[in-house]
C-alpha cells in the first residue's frame, strides 16, 4: 500500500482526491520553487522588530517618520541621543541635522505644516516672555528705587 492509499483509508473517494491533489500540488512547488529558510526568517525577525519598534514609539516619532523626512529625523534622533549618552551638548552638537530636518520639513510643509506651526507659536511665545523680561529689567534700570522697594 502506497502512503496515499494508507492516508485515504476511512475517507471518501472525493476526500482522498483532494488530498492527493492538496499533496501532489506540494510536491510541484517544493520541486518549481525551492524554499530558502534563512531568508523567510530574516524577514519574519525584521517584521517582528519593526513592528515593537513602531510599538513603542511616541505618537510624534511616528508622525515624523511618516512624512518624506523620515531618514533627516532618524539622524537628528540618533544625535540627540548620542549627545545625552556622551553628556555633549545637544544644541552645539546637533545643530546641522537639526537645520537639515527643518529645511526638510519646510520642503514637505503640505505634511508638516502642524509641527511647524506649533514650532513657531512656541518661539513667537518665548520672544513675547524675552520682551516681558526686558521691559521689567528697563524699569528697574530706570527706577532703582523701586526695585529695591520690591526686594524688602
Amino acid at each position: 500500500m502506497n502512503p496515499s492509499e494508507s492516508s485515504s483509508a476511512g475517507m471518501s473517494s472525493s476526500e482522498s482526491k483532494t488530498l492527493e491533489s492538496k499533496s501532489e500540488a506540494s510536491e510541484n512547488l517544493t520541486a518549481t520553487e525551492p524554499s530558502n529558510p534563512s531568508i523567510e526568517e530574516e524577514n519574519l525577525v525584521e517584521q517582528t522588530q519593526e513592528e515593537e519598534e513602531e510599538e513603542g514609539e511616541c505618537g510624534f516619532c511616528l508622525f515624523m517618520k511618516g512624512g518624506g523626512c523620515k531618514e533627516s529625523f532618524i539622524a537628528w534622533e540618533k544625535c540627540v541621543e548620542e549627545g545625552e549618552n556622551n553628556k555633549e551638548d545637544i544644541v552645539e552638537k546637533c545643530f546641522e541635522v537639526t537645520a537639515a530636518l527643518k529645511k526638510c520639513m519646510e520642503a514637505h510643509s503640505d505634511y508638516y505644516e502642524p509641527v511647524l506651526r506649533a514650532e513657531k507659536a512656541a518661539e513667537e511665545e518665548l520672544e513675547r516672555e524675552v520682551a516681558s523680561r526686558d521691559s521689567e529689567q528697563n524699569k528697574e534700570d530706570a527706577n532703582p528705587e523701586e526695585a529695591v522697594s520690591k526686594e524688602k
